[in-house]
């Protein structure tokens, strides 16, 4: 219907042109739906668009515009309010014609070619492999799975990617913390480092450690203990500690035992995040891993290419990036003076390797903590001639986790967080979906354990989930009371649905393709969660009010039309999240 309102107001506008009352561009017309029912179904600002380059007053070019437009028999009456808004009032025959059309599409409705097969890269969670992953993982989780299907639900070509950080110091900790923990395991007593992970995760790799390897990777006290710095316990420093003691582990054990050890803690706890993720409804396309990155010559040639456009230069032995070149507050390191690589420089040739690849967009969805960090990777693709309007960066903020009032702390090192898992277990799939992406994305999540548990209409991923039930419950009832349903003669007498709740109803019905848009194309899923809860409301106020299973036979017919579209459409919105949709509850 919003696309019909558009091209009625294009069609009048392009009538004015050509007429010579107005002198502009055709524009974009955008239609909105209204949430004041006084002001009617639908809306449109296009007047005041207009208004500069047409050089004339709003409210006198949506004049001009209602007085072309042609005539719709799905347009009761048209009116102009404030500086010139166009407001559209629907006849009932334009609400009850979404019915039919979601009966005809069933689970294809909402699905468009917008994107006309675009390839777009969505890479999402990308978290250290050096833990589980934590509840603050699976809004990260939640979203980028949900983003996705948004996206190949209007017509994008959508591929799924988790960057695996599995080279530098934090995945040398790790290997560096479950050797340990094996040495521990066979006799060998060592003061763990305060800077070592030291979840019972840890722990639990050692011991599969120890059973593959038995005593093979053990080491004498004295040689792993000898002249190192002191510890932040005793006064020392935690960093150069632990730097000290993977110096010593790598020493000690060689470099080919030191990558046993460093890939076996890697695949443990990459195979349980891919575990975790899959269980939680969300699979990639691609595991794509930072060491082999760094053995192709993606780095090396964006690095050749910067200098030989003099965007890259020495300094103190160091290569640097001339970021400054391209409104980066400062030059950025690519390499340093011992000939190492910097995280930015692998991470800015990661994402040079994205539009190498193929892809059209790419979306980054990482925590609120890289705010001030893309900066720097957007002038890197400038430098390599790529349209940073190519590359799209959603920022999640935390998710605060309370269970009765109390918040829990989170810590990947400490080892005192609370895992997604562990979560999931609690609250189900469900409730986390929903209750991760019902908010911005640059809104805290408190995320309320009890609540997310609780069969109420509190709960909203419930009131949702009931609402598709209830539906169904009513269905389950005509065979005990010896009904028919006869679909046809429902679509056939729709106009016999005049009752306030039955047009509100139909109302939102009309809305779902237009929210499902909205919430791909800005990338906002909780946009879907808001108008499933819409929905639901509208039903069950419908359902609250009025009997379906009426004698009046065409009436009935009419009425399950209407709760079969809706049923239709919250089954459509739930599976987009990912949620199940339960026929009893």
């Amino acid at each position: 219907m919003k696309q019909h309102i558009e091209q009625l107001v294009q069609a009048a506008i392009a009538q004015l042109v050509k007429q010579g009352d107005l002198a502009i561009e055709l524009p974009r017309v955008q239609v909105d739906t209204v949430k004041d029912k006084q002001h009617g179904d639908l809306a449109t600002n296009i007047a005041m668009v207009l208004a500069k380059s047409a050089q004339r007053k709003p409210r006198e070019i949506a004049e001009m515009v209602v007085k072309a437009l042609p005539a719709s028999t799905k347009v009761a009456k048209v009116d102009i309010a404030g500086p010139g808004f166009i407001n559209f009032f629907l006849t009932p025959e334009a609400l009850f014609s979404v019915v039919p059309e979601i009966i005809a599409a069933r689970a294809d409705y909402g699905k468009s070619d917008f994107g006309k097969g675009k390839k777009v890269l969505v890479e999402f969670v990308s978290s250290n492999p050096t833990g589980p992953l934590h509840v603050g993982h699976g809004r990260h989780a939640a979203n980028g799975a949900i983003v996705s299907d948004l996206l190949a639900t209007v017509g994008y070509d959508v591929y799924r990617e988790y960057y695996v950080n599995d080279a530098g110091r934090q995945m040398d900790i790790l290997a560096v913390s479950v050797w340990l923990r094996y040495l521990e395991l066979c006799g060998v007593k060592f003061e763990f480092p305060a800077n070592a992970y030291k979840g019972t995760y840890v722990i639990a790799i050692a011991v599969v450690l120890k059973e593959k390897y038995d005593n093979t990777l053990v080491v004498a006290l004295p040689e792993l203990s000898q002249d190192l710095p002191l510890d932040e316990p005793a006064g020392g420093d935690k960093e150069l500690y632990i730097d000290a003691v993977i110096a010593r582990a790598k020493s000690l054990l060689g470099d080919a035992r030191f990558e046993q050890l460093f890939d076996f803690s890697l695949e443990m706890i990459l195979a349980d995040i891919r575990d975790d993720l899959a269980e939680f409804g969300v699979e990639y396309q691609n595991w794509f891993s930072e060491r082999s990155l760094t053995k192709s010559d993606v780095i090396d040639r964006m690095i050749a290419r910067l200098q030989k456009e003099d965007l890259a230069y020495e300094r103190e032995g160091a290569l640097w990036f001339r970021a400054t070149n391209f409104a980066d507050e400062k030059d950025r390191v690519l390499q340093r003076a011992n000939g190492q690589r910097t995280y930015f420089a692998n991470d800015l040739a990661y994402h040079v390797s994205k539009f190498e690849r193929g892809f059209d967009l790419a979306i980054d969805i990482l925590g609120s903590d890289h705010h001030g960090y893309f900066p720097r990777i957007k002038a890197g693709l400038q430098a390599s001639h790529i349209d940073t309007n190519r590359l799209v960066v959603i920022l999640l903020q935390f998710v605060m986790l309370y269970r009765s009032g109390e918040q829990a702390q989170m810590s990947t090192r400490s080892g005192s967080f609370v895992t997604l898992r562990e979560l999931r277990e609690e609250v189900g799939n469900d409730a986390a979906r929903f209750f991760y992406v019902m908010r911005r994305s640059e809104q805290h999540i408190d995320f309320d354990l009890d609540l997310a548990k609780s069969q109420s209409n509190e709960n909203p991923v419930f009131y949702v989930q009931y609402a598709h039930a209830r539906i169904c419950s009513v269905f389950r009832q005509m065979p005990e009371k010896k009904l028919s349903f006869d679909l046809q003669s429902g679509l056939n007498y729709l106009s016999q649905l005049t009752e306030p709740q039955e047009l509100q109803l139909l109302g939102t019905l009309n809305r779902y393709k237009e929210v499902i848009m909205l919430a791909a194309t800005q990338y906002e899923p909780h946009q879907l969660t808001n108008y499933l809860k819409d929905l639901a409301t509208d039903f069950h106020s419908y359902y609250n009010s009025h009997q379906f299973l009426v004698e009046d036979v065409n009436l009935r017919n009419a009425r399950l039309a209407l709760i079969d579209a809706t049923r239709q459409v919250l089954a459509n919105g739930l599976q987009l999240l990912g949620i199940s949709t339960p026929e009893s509850m």
